[in-house]
């Protein structure tokens, strides 16, 4: 692929090395004008009217998606944010006292804190399947978790946002399919970076934001139910969209993903995240994935001969996020100091998310995407302190 062509197609590499791609990443050319346009339209015409004119780039979302995915159309849902769409999902699922939800240490805390409301009002139980000495969930440990019985739910993150672990999505999907057990994976740091193929994977449930590596417009996000479930979970709440009503007093569900969905939405954001998938899978998710990983190698590997940096990255297989820490200095300056120059990174606060009682408070977090080059890492790498 042409770097010079793809940075040239993205305004904001002119202005920024950004390398906070795992917050928002830069939008594409194609993204902000599909944007723009639509906006300006209601500006015009009225956003009602707008959206009739537009009615096939909205509607063409979620062939989009579906491609991106390898899943169908109607197995794709519309929603304002990535934590609102796997809220969506998960109050959905019919729990009862005695039920197991399964997890891992590496969760992210809006997820987390879901868990401990739906234990506390049906009497589930959670509870986290120890890692690999990598940091990764270990296989072993989920299936004999699994094989004790009233598994109801299995849910992880593929990639966490704060470590640069890569989860084993499909060696979950095997075994939670050999065991009939639901499978939901929060897929917001891993689509868009890697080739996320739902049916390899074998989740029944996958939700994702437009706004990080998938370069969508921030506000938006979606949701894949697999069809054969769909009739086994209820929305924790229904609208027009959802739902038609049956008066007096009744209500037919939809029988698609769009169950998930209400009516009012950012309509411009919802074509942009489908230009913003198209994009990606026109130039190609197995291209992207592999120079976003070969880029994280090479930062990683620059950090690591520093004196006194120290990478956290966990798993056999890091991702695109790399985090790190430089004794004697505050992150929260690393950032502040790199911002000041002209580049982007971010902090997290890895003690602020998941089930581990030995993760540190905060950490610098730099994270690539496929329009960054190599002379933007080294610039990050000049103006990091000596530890």
């Amino acid at each position: 692929m042409d770097i010079e062509e793809i940075r040239t197609d993205t305004p904001g590499c002119a202005e920024v090395a950004h390398l906070n791609n795992a917050g928002a990443a830069l939008p594409p050319r194609p993204v902000i004008e599909a944007v723009a346009e639509h906006f300006a339209l209601e500006s015009t015409t009225g956003a009602y009217e707008a959206a009739e004119q537009n009615e096939a780039a909205i509607r063409h979302f979620y062939d989009a998606v579906a491609r991106l995915l390898h899943a169908r159309p109607d197995e794709i849902a519309y929603v304002e944010n990535a934590t609102r769409a796997w809220d969506m999902a998960f109050y959905s699922i019919p729990f009862a006292e005695g039920d197991r939800i399964l997890t891992t240490t590496s969760e992210y805390s809006s997820n987390a804190i879901a868990y401990q409301q739906v234990a506390a009002a049906k009497g589930a139980r959670v509870e986290v399947v120890p890692d690999e000495a990598d940091g990764s969930l270990s296989l072993d440990a989920l299936e004999a978790e699994l094989v004790k019985g009233n598994v109801r739910l299995v849910s992880l993150n593929h990639i966490p946002t704060y470590n640069g672990l890569i989860n084993p999505a499909a060696e979950v999907g095997r075994l939670c399919r050999e065991h009939g057990v639901l499978y939901l994976l929060d897929a917001c740091q891993s689509v868009g970076q890697l080739s996320v193929d739902v049916t390899d994977i074998g989740c029944d449930i996958l939700s994702a934001t437009g706004r990080k590596f998938l370069r969508g417009p921030r506000g938006t996000g979606f949701l894949y139910v697999r069809r054969e479930i769909l009739r086994t979970l209820v929305p924790p709440f229904l609208d027009l969209q959802a739902a038609e009503w049956k008066a007096p007093d009744g209500f037919e569900m939809r029988e698609d993903a769009q169950r998930f969905e209400t009516w009012e939405r950012y309509v411009a954001g919802q074509i942009g995240l489908g230009v913003a998938a198209d994009y990606a899978a026109d130039l190609g998710m197995a291209w992207i994935e592999s120079r976003v990983l070969s880029l994280a190698a090479r930062l990683r590997k620059e950090l690591a001969a520093r004196p006194g940096i120290t990478v956290l990255d966990k798993g056999a297989r890091p991702s695109g996020i790399v985090t790190f820490t430089v004794d004697g200095h505050d992150p929260a300056a690393i950032k502040k100091a790199a911002r000041e120059r002209g580049i982007n990174i971010n902090v997290t606060n890895p003690i602020a998310h998941g089930y581990d009682p030995n993760a540190l408070p905060t950490a610098a977090r730099a994270s690539v995407h496929y329009y960054n080059t190599e002379e933007e890492l080294d610039r990050l790498l000049a103006v990091l302190p000596e530890g």
